[in-house]
């Protein structure tokens, strides 16, 4: 089985609760969601965590388009 194609990050929001974002690919893009009507306020950790998400989806997609 491959790589997974959607990884959850945690943040909080402006209110400071917590929330998730989404990294996911679709049909070769990378999305990001973030809490609906939200800005995301993510610590140096989560961002970290953001960075790999955002680089594994790349790797997917990247692979997806071959």
């Amino acid at each position: 089985m491959g790589a997974p194609e959607e990884w959850q990050v945690s943040c909080r929001d402006i209110a400071s609760r917590r929330r998730d974002m989404t990294v996911f690919v679709s049909q070769g893009h990378i999305v990001v969601t973030v809490p609906p009507g939200e800005a995301a306020v993510l610590t140096p950790l989560e961002v970290g965590r953001l960075r790999a998400a955002l680089r594994d989806a790349v790797v997917s997609a990247s692979h997806a388009e071959t």
